[in-house]
């Protein structure tokens, strides 16, 4: 299982076929964009693009009801998020990965077996969700986190084209 941690709020489902708005309580406006991305500014400057038919969740643990997590089961999202204000955190969970962030611009990839996240600005920390050692990404760094391996997560710098690829699904 893969988590990133990233700032998110109140707990809502989207439609699993299909990305949709999210609810007001959320602190979140939505809108389309390229190749039928979703794009939600909520609360706290979280800007979240979410590829066509990514299936999440948003859910919030602060009183505030800003977003802090970010459930992600398939498809990927790209996060930016402002340095947070106190131990506020920003966290994306996947069945692969768990990864952590204070301030940064990254994208998490989920697809059947394998979570793969990207750093553009700032630094994420990256587990698995049964622990483990975690590795620091910073930008242009990427990891693959694999169902089921327990060796230790690899950081690699990503290819331009595969950071380009991964960017056009988000409309970028």
């Amino acid at each position: 299982m893969a988590i990133v941690y990233a700032a998110l709020g109140v707990s809502s489902a989207l439609n699993p076929d299909a990305v949709s708005a999210q609810p007001a309580n959320m602190g979140c406006a939505t809108t389309q964009g390229p190749n039928a991305t979703q794009t939600l500014r909520c609360r706290g400057d979280v800007i979240i693009v979410a590829e066509d038919g990514a299936r999440y969740t948003l859910q919030s643990h602060a009183r505030s009801g800003d977003v802090d997590t970010i459930d992600l089961q398939s498809k990927a999202v790209l996060i930016d998020a402002p340095k947070p204000k106190a131990k506020h955190r920003l966290q994306v969970i996947t069945p692969q990965a768990i990864a952590a962030v204070r301030g940064t611009k990254w994208a998490v990839d989920v697809q059947d077996t394998r979570t793969s996240v990207l750093v553009l600005r700032g630094r994420v920390a990256v587990r698995r969700p049964s622990g483990g050692r975690q590795v620091q990404l910073g930008p242009g760094e990427g990891v693959d986190v694999d169902r089921g391996s327990t060796e230790p997560l690899t950081v690699k710098r990503w290819g331009q084209p595969r950071v380009d690829a991964l960017l056009a699904r988000l409309g970028q």
